[in-house]
């Protein structure tokens, strides 16, 4: 396995753009490359754009693959249709992490708890509301961007009690971004660019968030 498979060999890194959980172990490597392939598997399928919705969905709110995986190749194989995979990414995506919100708000001990526990994150919720708390929207829109596992985001955001109108702009421009960009790229330089999208992207992504924030912090108390 190569490319966004081999990013699954360390979750954890911060310079692939699938950082799926904090303290990966044998069986749970194991879970997700067994998904990773299933999902890979479905970019050949009559119905790949269901595929691409369902998956942009459930990877809001619990499932551990990103929709890259099936968006990659979709649109290198059908350039043409950029706009509309990208699109179909950003609308399932937010409409999944509305769901995740509601899991958070009205679902904690049957699904938010072991969701949270899975990637390792319960014992850092009262650090989410604090950040929540403090930063509001820019927490979510960071999250859309950077490697950071979305599905923790959206619930924790539910949990913590965050605007949900906030919530849902903050999903839709961060998502819109994220997919945007990747098929952007792809279309613009085909199959050239994949292996930078799939190992670099998630990193720039993140050096840009940081040079934003360092941005603002630098007006705030420079200026």
């Amino acid at each position: 396995m190569n490319g966004l498979g081999d990013s699954l060999g360390n979750p954890s890194s911060a310079n692939g753009w699938y950082a799926l959980d904090r303290k990966p172990d044998g069986w749970r490597i194991s879970v997700i490359r067994a998904l990773y392939d299933w999902v890979f598997s479905l970019a050949r399928h009559k119905n790949a754009n269901w595929a691409l919705a369902i998956i942009s969905f459930v990877e809001s709110s619990f499932f551990p693959i990103p929709p890259d995986v099936l968006l990659i190749p979709m649109v290198l194989a059908k350039r043409h249709k950029w706009i509309f995979l990208a699109a179909l990414c950003t609308i399932a995506s937010v409409l999944g992490g509305i769901f995740g919100y509601f899991i958070g708000a009205f679902l904690y001990e049957q699904v938010a708890e072991p969701i949270l526990n899975f990637y390792g994150y319960m014992d850092r919720f009262d650090r989410f509301s604090e950040i929540f708390a403090q930063w509001g929207w820019w927490f979510v829109f960071i999250a859309g961007l950077t490697p950071f596992p979305y599905k923790v985001i959206t619930i924790s955001a539910g949990l913590a009690g965050l605007s949900l109108p906030v919530f849902i702009f903050a999903s839709i421009v961060s998502r819109g971004i994220r997919f945007f960009v990747v098929s952007g790229l792809l279309y613009a330089f085909g199959e050239p660019i994949r292996i930078f999208i799939e190992k670099r992207l998630g990193l720039m992504f993140t050096i840009g968030v940081a040079l934003l924030i360092g941005g603002f912090v630098a007006i705030k108390y420079v200026f």
